[in-house]
């Protein structure tokens, strides 16, 4: 071997070596560190430059997903765009659109440098734990609700999110690990006081119970109803964990609702929802710009003084992906919306399909199961609203996109998982 050929070689591994690593960045430090989506962003770029060649030659391994994807970002660029323009605003939550970028970026750049799928799952792991300390600490030193580095509700979006990468980008015989992982997981849920996510904790669970090989489908149910069920009685049962999961604050929410009073967060969630939809029934073919939801909230009396200090007033967005895409750029942004969650979603099952998997598990069902995530905690959370939330969407899309199509080709490919 000739010692240009050599060094080519070294070159590759290396850079598949720094792929690895930014895989495993991405969930280690995505909320356990203040740096979020940084030290990927980094790795991204460096192998970005140095490997380019490789990178521009496997523009043709993406086919038509990183066609798709690619429109998906223009479109959602396009739109942003637009919104700022007609409405003449400052580039501001427009700007968190920049981010859908990383969906054929990061496609390329895995079909490109070939990252090991285990590098993703242990850094998820790591992850896990580091925000499960991070989230105890803040509790055990006064925080009424554990926010690591963002709040309360997106931390509680994104450890739901990183467990289903924990159960199905699953290596084989790593349970053990998993049972930790999601007891991590749903304790950081617990500590976070988050509701929203509950819709999400359960799909997973019951995905997770369908996609185990061992025994029958209905053993595999009745085993997770079980669950679920020691689960309820538990949190019914020890006031420590009904305060913690704020049991008795929705049932005070609902009576105050019943009584008129909107100004808790039950109440400010169903009234935001009234608002998104009357300024959708008055503007439905541009809404109100994209970051403006609060200027529709100036149609209450209450949010329209120029003094107005209810917090209800500067919340900044709808708590709900349809009702903020809806009273923010009307049918066109709700069709956009309907594209950014559906497209993947079909481009995942498309690959389950071709992955000739047995069973529901591989990263393109782990990729099914990320938008089934976020569908569902876009019922009570603005998702494309905050910039954690926004990269972790358009890297993960992207990211376990090309991991199906790597594994697929047959490169790289890791081990079948089992159980």
């Amino acid at each position: 071997m000739t010692y240009t050929a050599t060094a080519a070689l070294e070159r590759k591994d290396a850079l598949g070596t720094l792929a690895s690593a930014g895989l495993f960045l991405l969930p280690a430090a995505m909320v356990a560190t203040p740096f979020n989506v940084l030290p990927f962003t980094l790795v991204l770029l460096v192998t970005s430059i140095w490997g380019f060649s490789r990178l521009w030659r496997a523009r043709t391994c993406t086919g038509v997903i990183g066609c798709l994807l690619l429109a998906l970002t223009v479109a959602g660029l396009a739109s942003a765009l637009l919104s700022s323009w007609y409405f003449a605003d400052v580039f501001r939550d427009e700007g968190y659109r920049t981010r859908f970028l990383a969906m054929p970026w990061v496609l390329l750049w895995v079909c490109a440098f070939r990252p090991r799928l285990e590098a993703l799952w242990w850094g998820v792991l790591f992850g896990l734990f580091a925000t499960l300390a991070i989230a105890g600490y803040q509790v055990a030193h006064g925080w009424p609700r554990a926010q690591a580095w963002t709040n309360s509700i997106v931390l509680a979006d994104i450890t739901v999110v990183f467990m289903v990468l924990l159960v199905f980008c699953r290596p084989p015989e790593r349970w053990g690990w998993i049972v930790l992982g999601m007891a991590a997981g749903g304790g950081v849920i617990l500590l976070s006081g988050s509701r929203g996510v509950w819709p999400a904790l359960l799909a997973l669970l019951v995905a997770m119970a369908l996609s185990i090989r061992r025994g029958s489908g209905r053993l595999r149910l009745a085993s997770l109803a079980g669950l679920v069920l020691v689960a309820a009685t538990l949190v019914l049962a020890v006031p420590q964990l009904r305060e913690r999961t704020r049991l008795s604050e929705l049932h005070s929410d609902v009576q105050r609702i019943e009584a008129g009073d909107v100004d808790s967060s039950a109440g400010a969630r169903l009234e935001r929802l009234q608002v998104a939809w009357d300024t959708f029934l008055e503007h439905p073919w541009v809404g109100m710009g994209i970051g403006n939801f609060d200027a529709a909230m100036q149609r209450l009396p209450d949010c329209r003084q120029a003094e107005a200090m209810e917090a209800r007033c500067h919340l900044g967005h709808a708590h709900n992906d349809v009702a903020e895409w809806g009273a923010t750029q009307g049918v066109p942004g709700l069709l956009l919306l309907l594209c950014i969650y559906g497209l993947p979603l079909w481009i995942f099952i498309h690959l389950h399909r071709r992955s000739g998997e047995s069973g529901f598990r591989g990263p393109a069902a782990a990729g099914v199961m990320v938008v089934v995530a976020y569908i569902l905690c876009g019922m009570t959370q603005s998702m494309f609203a905050h910039q954690i939330t926004v990269s972790t969407y358009a890297t993960l899309v992207g990211m376990l996109a090309g991991l199906s199509l790597v594994t697929a080709a047959g490169g790289s490919r890791p081990r079948a998982a089992q159980g």
